[in-house]
C-alpha cells in the first residue's frame, strides 16, 4: 500500500504541471487584468504602460508561466487608492507557497485571501456532505428492502423530482417559503442571507440557523442521486450467494445488511463521494451566491469578474490538488472496505 500511495503521488506531479499550464493559458485569455487592477475605476493611461512592464505583461506568455511558477524579481505593489506605489521585494513562486498578490484586495497575498474563506467552506461542506450521506443511506437502503412497496415508488418519484431540479430553483423556493413567507406569517423563519446576523455575532447558534437553507439546498439533488445508487447495488448485493448463505446460517437481518450487504454495496458511492468532496470545497458557487454565504464559491465569482487571475489560479489550483487527494483516498478506503482488491 505504502508503494502505491508513493507511485500516485509521483504519477501526480506531472499531472499537477499539465493541469497549471492549461489553467494559466485561460487566465491569460481572461480579461485584463490592469483595466481597473480589481477596483471600480479604469487605470489611468500613464500608469499602464508602466504596470504592464512592472508585472511583467510585456514579456511572452512561457516567460510569465515561469515567473508564476518559479518566482522572479518583479517589484511588488501597494495600493493607495489613486496610484500605485512601488516597494521593493521578490516574488517566490508557485513552488514555494506563493501564489502572488490579489489586486481586488488591495495587494493581500492570495494564499491569505483564499485561507480567510476555507473556513467557511469546510462548515458548510462537511455540514452538507453529512446530511447527504445520512439521510442517502437510511433511504437507499429502506428503499432497497422495500422494494416495489407503496413507499418505494413513492421514494422513486420523489427522488427522480429533487434530482431534476437545478439547485438555484431550490434556493430560491426555500427562500421564499421559510424566510419570506413564514415571515410574514408570523412564524419563526430562517434566515436566507450572510453566515450570521451582525447584531448578534459569530456564534455557534447564529451559523447554525444560517447553515439550514444553504445546506438543504446542497442536499436535495445529493440524496436524490446518492439514494438511488445505493438501493440499486443493495438490490445487486442482496441476491448474492453469500447474502444466502448468511441468512442460512441464522445471522440477524441488521448484521446481514449492515455487516455484509451494506459494506458492499457502498463502494460505488464511495466513488461518487470521492469526485463530490472536492467540489464542495471549491464552493457550491450557485448556493454560496443566492445566500451570500462567504465562502469559496463567492470568492471564486467576484475574482473572476475582476479579472483577479492570480486568486483564480489559486483556487483552481487548491481544487486540484484536493481532486487528486481525495481519489486517493477514496482508492484506499476500496481497499479497507473489499479485502479482494489489493495494490501491492
Amino acid at each position: 500500500m505504502t508503494r502505491y500511495i508513493i507511485r500516485r503521488l509521483l504519477q501526480a506531479i506531472p499531472l499537477l504541471f499539465i493541469i497549471s499550464v492549461i489553467l494559466f493559458v485561460l487566465m491569460q485569455n481572461m480579461g485584463d487584468p490592469i483595466a481597473t487592477l480589481g477596483g471600480r475605476r479604469a487605470t489611468r493611461p500613464a500608469d499602464r504602460e508602466r504596470l504592464t512592464r512592472q508585472l511583467g505583461l510585456d514579456k511572452p506568455m512561457h516567460l510569465q508561466y515561469l515567473y508564476w511558477l518559479a518566482g522572479s524579481d518583479w517589484d511588488l505593489f501597494d495600493f493607495d487608492g489613486d496610484g500605485i506605489e512601488e516597494t521593493p521585494g521578490t516574488r517566490l513562486g508557485v513552488l514555494r507557497g506563493d501564489f502572488g498578490t490579489s489586486m481586488v484586495n488591495r495587494g493581500k497575498p492570495v494564499w491569505e485571501v483564499i485561507w480567510d474563506r476555507i473556513p467557511n467552506t469546510l462548515i458548510l461542506m462537511v455540514v452538507s456532505e453529512a446530511v447527504i450521506i445520512i439521510f442517502a443511506l437510511l433511504i437507499g437502503v429502506y428503499s432497497a428492502l422495500r422494494q416495489y412497496s407503496l413507499l418505494d415508488h413513492v421514494i422513486t418519484a420523489v427522488s427522480f423530482i429533487g434530482y431534476s431540479m437545478p439547485i438555484f430553483f431550490i434556493a430560491l423556493v426555500s427562500i421564499y417559503i421559510f424566510s419570506v413567507n413564514f415571515k410574514r406569517w408570523g412564524l419563526p423563519y430562517l434566515p436566507a442571507v450572510g453566515m450570521f446576523d451582525p447584531q448578534v455575532g459569530k456564534t455557534w447558534g447564529q451559523v447554525a440557523l444560517h447553515l439550514i437553507l444553504p445546506t438543504v439546498s446542497i442536499s436535495v439533488v445529493s440524496i436524490a442521486a446518492y439514494s438511488r445508487y445505493i438501493r440499486s447495488t443493495m438490490l445487486e448485493v442482496m441476491s448474492q450467494d453469500y447474502i444466502r448463505t448468511a441468512r442460512a446460517k441464522g445471522l440477524k437481518g441488521r448484521t446481514v445488511i449492515l455487516t455484509h450487504a451494506l459494506k458492499n454495496a457502498s463502494l460505488p458511492i464511495v466513488t461518487v463521494v470521492g469526485l463530490d468532496i472536492p467540489l464542495l470545497l471549491g464552493g457550491a458557487v450557485v448556493t454560496e451566491r443566492i445566500f451570500a454565504w462567504p465562502g469559496m464559491g463567492r470568492l471564486f465569482l467576484d475574482h473572476v469578474s475582476r479579472s483577479d487571475w492570480a486568486v483564480v489560479m489559486g483556487i483552481l489550483m487548491l481544487l486540484s490538488v484536493a481532486v487528486i487527494v481525495f481519489q486517493l483516498i477514496t482508492d484506499i478506503t476500496y481497499a479497507a472496505l473489499d479485502p479482494r482488491i489489493r495494490y501491492d
